[in-house]
């Protein structure tokens, strides 16, 4: 795809749901093992944070499988199962592994301000948060779903 004419650019509510399927997929894998970790219940498990252990899981395993599914698949599983995909503003094309971090680490910037950055998306005109357009990227829906 050379050019970014022909696009329908995903909107709030379908990346909100993608983002709900992405949150529950992690704790699936998260919850467990921090129970097995702690030796507690998974209920219990929802309300640890502490120590090295809880910060591998909290938010360096997050960080590396969202990520590698960017890097790999340019979606995560909810952007997957939603028909959408990530992809350069400019061209249309795969963003690059940079373009991606810089997307991850604009998550954070456009969350600070009460999520402004993140509700953002719904008043944009390509449906950009601030994390794209700190990282020059659009999110559409995939050719195959339109």
């Amino acid at each position: 795809m050379n050019t970014m004419t022909q696009v329908t650019y995903a909107g709030f509510w379908i990346r909100t749901g993608a983002a709900i399927i992405d949150s529950i997929l992690l704790l699936l894998v998260i919850l467990p093992a921090v129970a097995a970790i702690y030796d507690i219940s998974i209920v219990s498990a929802l309300f640890v944070s502490g120590g090295l252990s809880g910060a591998l899981l909290n938010y360096l395993f997050p960080a590396v499988a969202i990520m590698l599914f960017w890097i790999y698949k340019s979606a995560t599983p909810g952007k997957l199962l939603t028909h959408t995909t990530i992809v350069d503003a400019n061209t249309g094309e795969k963003p690059t592994p940079k373009q991606f971090l810089i997307r991850y680490v604009g998550y954070y910037l456009a969350m600070l301000p009460l999520f402004l950055g993140i509700i953002w998306v719904g008043v944009d005109k390509r449906k950009q948060g601030w994390h794209d357009k700190l990282a020059q990227t659009v999110v559409i829906k995939s050719p195959a779903s339109k």
